[in-house]
């Protein structure tokens, strides 16, 4: 297999998401554009023990965590720090009048090209780009 190459490349990215198979799809797309992931974390306290540790570059979030938990907490660290993330998520709740919805955003189910597209154009219009 080549080497990746291109702006995902070295990036850490931390996957929040709480459904097993969709998180490893997600973790081995990113892998194979190059990216270190961080993760994936089923949980907003895991995501925020692992930011804490390692601050990521750029994140990929599911809004709706289980439980009645949702990744929002996870998103508001991440602003604070600077650090841009997308929500991929099946939830059509995310109001789009709220600062969360006004992020960028991947409707479930997503193919690997729109996930590497997106985060491409996420860390390229980062403060955090190169």
């Amino acid at each position: 297999m080549p080497e990746a190459a291109g702006p995902l490349v070295g990036r850490r990215v931390l996957v929040v998401e709480d459904e097993y198979l969709i998180a490893m799809q997600v973790k081995r797309w990113l892998q194979v554009a190059g990216c270190e992931v961080l993760g994936p974390v089923p949980s907003v306290d895991q995501a925020l023990d692992l930011i804490e540790t390692c601050c990521p570059d750029a994140a990929v979030l599911d809004v709706d965590l289980g439980y009645g938990d949702s990744a929002y907490p996870v998103a508001d660290k991440l602003d604070i720090l600077a650090v841009p993330y997308l929500f991929a998520t099946a939830d059509a709740g995310l109001a789009d009048t709220s600062v969360h919805g006004r992020r960028p955003r991947l409707n479930k189910p997503f193919l690997e090209a729109e996930l590497v597209r997106a985060m491409a154009e996420l860390v390229a219009t980062s403060r955090n780009a190169p």
